[in-house]
């Protein structure tokens, strides 16, 4: 009996020799470390209107849903946080899930029938890939924001339904799909477009409506966007948004909305209000701009390997995964808390630190926490 725990001793000695132990870290309410690591781009997550809206819910409908939505879990506010949402994205309707992984298990199982083919980006998130693996569709996995890839793929099965997986802003470099180029592939061949836009919503588009939107595509029918409710609108959850007929059918047919309890009224609540503030914020994202270019402009000076945002992640390349250990860490045990990605979590053999700009960061925080990281530097 005790074979298997052996097994499992000895594969964690083998991450441990890569560099890939990963350990849970808890952190204090109010604590005074500078975050470059959580997504809490917009600085909502502790927001007053935020916090009250959730407060009053908490108040009203106890602290859980109680149930899945099918049964007791939809509330109003879970159903205003929806309007609002498809609203906002420019779709016909907005579903919301317990969270973004969820979602993205939901959507691209969803937009699989008989015979579909899956384009999935190489660099998309592992939502997206344990989608499509779960979905039992066969996938082709094309280089990272190759068009061509793609327009190659969707040629070579002709007469098939087809769906383009992809990104908007993604989760690792910060670099943003050709998404317009993708859409315009797609429609070409009678292939759909699923987005994840959980790194841009609320950072980029018209009024922050996310990527989509700011490539004109919001509303079209053969688009499906999906997000997390936990970014910049610092909350928890995701959405799937798109044609009424396809939240219809996620809503009769999608397990891991049937059967998962619904997400917190409280929560659903805050993040309503946070979506009032986000469309709103358009000079939160002027600064989170403005940071983006000064993290580059100031860590490519001091000779580090960094990506060019389109929106606010940041990535920093390390020599290998311990020296990103490590930089983490002094970075760290210096009042900085930076993301800090190896393999597997990165879609090449490259290590990386991440650094999620938000404008709930006091500025002079912000730039004493980039003299931090140049100061550690491998």
């Amino acid at each position: 009996m005790a074979d298997w725990l052996a097994a499992l001793d000895r594969r964690a000695e083998l991450r441990a020799k890569a560099g890939l132990t990963r350990t849970l870290r808890p952190r204090v309410a109010g604590d005074a470390v500078v975050d470059l690591a959580g997504n809490d781009y917009l600085g909502l997550a502790t927001h007053p209107e935020v916090t009250a809206a959730a407060a009053r819910a908490l108040s009203a409908y106890g602290l859980g849903a109680t149930g899945s939505r099918l049964v007791r879990g939809s509330t109003d506010v879970h159903h205003a946080l929806e309007d609002a949402l498809a609203d906002w994205l420019g779709a016909d309707r907005a579903l919301v899930f317990s969270s973004g992984y969820l979602a993205n298990l939901a959507a691209v199982r969803g937009l699989v029938r008989p015979r579909t083919l899956l384009v999935s980006d190489a660099h998309n998130h592992a939502s997206l890939i344990d989608g499509c693996r779960i979905s039992g569709a066969e996938t082709v996995v094309t280089p990272h924001a190759d068009v061509a890839a793609v327009a190659a793929a969707l040629a070579a099965a002709p007469g098939r339904p087809a769906v383009v997986v992809t990104e908007s802003v993604f989760s690792v470099d910060g670099d943003l799909a050709p998404l317009a180029e993708l859409h315009a592939v797609a429609r070409r061949h009678g292939a759909l477009l699923l987005v994840d836009d959980a790194h841009a919503l609320g950072v980029t588009g018209p009024a922050g409506a996310g990527g989509v939107a700011a490539a004109g595509l919001a509303g079209e029918p053969d688009v499906v966007i999906t997000a997390t409710l936990s970014k910049a609108l610092g909350g928890a959850g995701g959405v799937v948004a798109g044609p009424a007929e396809f939240v219809r059918h996620l809503v009769e047919t999608g397990r891991t909305f049937i059967f998962d309890t619904a997400p917190p009224p409280a929560v659903a609540a805050g993040v309503l209000a946070a979506v009032r503030l986000a469309r709103a914020g358009d000079a939160l994202r002027a600064e989170l701009a403005d940071r983006a270019a000064l993290a580059v402009r100031r860590l490519g000076a001091a000779g580090l390997a960094v990506s060019a945002p389109d929106a606010a992640v940041v990535s920093v390349t390390a020599p290998g995964p311990e020296a990103a250990t490590a930089w983490a860490a002094d970075c760290r045990d210096r009042g900085v808390a930076v993301g800090c990605f190896r393999p597997p979590s990165t879609p090449d053999s490259r290590s990386r630190l991440r650094l999620t700009i938000s404008a709930g960061v006091a500025r002079q925080d912000f730039e004493r926490a980039l003299d931090v990281i140049v100061e550690c530097a491998p």
